[in-house]
């Protein structure tokens, strides 16, 4: 087959700012590095009220400004100033399991970060990360957070 013919290989991986993410997102630039794909790093946020958390959907912390901010860093945690150039930002509103397993539909894989919390948590997925194993059209990577020595 001709090169204008063939599909580039597509990696999506969930951003939050989190240790676990970001993680992840280094789990998925090395994968895409060693099978030529482009990475997709989405960052989801939302606001209070339409999530269903008590208090205006102006609580600080949930705004627009706030989630690129907290993206940007992110993505700078991992990559420093020069970020690779098949790594692709994508900023969504939404829910974020729903908005990874959107985006990756045509995906090769999806990769995300394991947040769960406490004892007994820890031997479970996070809420987000166990949702998109679920209902992900592609197959999924859970990253583990190695920063906090815990396993």
């Amino acid at each position: 087959m001709g090169s204008d013919t063939e599909v580039t290989p597509r990696v999506v991986v969930g951003v939050d700012g989190s240790s676990a993410s970001q993680e992840a997102l280094r789990w998925a630039a090395q994968h895409a590095q060693l099978t030529g794909a482009v990475v997709e790093a989405v960052c989801a946020w939302d606001t209070p009220s339409e999530i269903g958390w008590a208090g205006p959907a102006t609580e600080a912390g949930f705004d627009l400004e706030r989630a690129r901010l907290r993206f940007s860093e992110g993505i700078r945690g991992v990559f420093g100033e020069v970020k690779p150039a098949e790594v692709r930002e994508l900023l969504v509103q939404g829910d974020p399991s729903e908005v990874l397993v959107r985006a990756s539909d045509g995906a090769d894989l999806l990769v995300v970060g394991n947040r769960g919390r406490g004892g007994f948590a820890r031997a479970m997925l996070g809420s987000v990360s166990q949702r998109c194993a679920q209902h992900a059209p592609c197959p999924v990577v859970v990253v583990r957070d190695t920063s906090t020595g815990t396993h």
